[in-house]
């Protein structure tokens, strides 16, 4: 069996059974991790604005603007894309919402900067002005704007609890009163022991009962959706405040 039949055969494998990919990670954590890519502009650099947020770049962004269009996002709302990354998503986003709608926050400016300038390009900027936040601590509040729908997609499968509660809280605050969040994760069947510490290019699992339980802590009622085609089987849960 040639090579490339045995990675479509594996795929379907994955797809078929979820938990393989949680237990070949959790082997992994075992038997001694592949060395993780480098974090930041160095990491950036090294690896390409694209893959560096995960590649897949046409097939997840579309996902993610059709999936959020389907829960009824229109041109006049306002979108909060958290870790927007280089906009793989956004340039979606930004093309289709009506001009200063579009909010991203990321903690890493140099991807940011790509999106900007070899993605978005310079006429679709100026003509749709989205706006960007560097930070890696949840600033919501520096937009200055109540969004209507707030996006985390491959966010939560990278962090800590600590700062999953902190995402939790702070969005809590500023989140339209009618609004609604969606989050993405890595779904384990039962709890795990995760790294300890956030980075990029780590994978963190939680269990269902644990998301939901992050948004209940902070005053947010979790409606468990699953299955959104996602090529890597992340799930995913939309949130709205209690």
């Amino acid at each position: 069996m040639g090579q490339s039949k045995v990675k479509a055969r594996l795929k379907d494998v994955l797809k078929a059974f979820p938990g393989a990919i949680w237990l070949a990670r959790r082997v992994r954590s075992y038997i001694g991790k592949e060395p993780l890519s480098r974090e930041g502009s160095d990491g950036v650099k090294a690896l390409g604005h694209r893959t560096y947020v995960g590649g897949l770049w046409e097939e997840i962004g579309k996902l993610q603007f059709d999936f959020l269009v389907g829960e009824g996002l229109l041109p006049q709302h306002y979108l909060l894309d958290i870790a927007c990354g280089s906009l793989r998503a956004g340039v979606h986003f930004i093309a289709y919402l009506e001009p200063w709608h579009y909010l991203g926050i990321e903690k890493e400016k140099v991807l940011v900067h790509a999106g900007i300038e070899k993605e978005l390009g310079p006429e679709l900027n100026a003509e749709k002005r989205p706006t960007f936040v560097i930070s890696s601590n949840f600033e919501f509040h520096k937009f200055g704007v109540r969004p209507d729908y707030a996006l985390a997609q491959s966010l939560f499968t990278h962090l800590t609890p600590a700062l999953i509660d902190g995402c939790f809280d702070k969005l809590r605050e500023t989140i339209a009163p009618t609004g609604a969040f969606y989050a993405t994760f890595n779904e384990a069947p039962s709890e795990v022991v995760n790294p300890d510490k956030p980075h990029d290019h780590d994978s963190f699992w939680y269990t269902r009962r644990q998301m939901l339980e992050f948004g209940d802590r902070h005053g947010w009622l979790g409606e468990y959706i699953g299955d959104w085609h996602h090529p890597r089987n992340q799930k995913m849960i939309r949130y709205r405040p209690a």
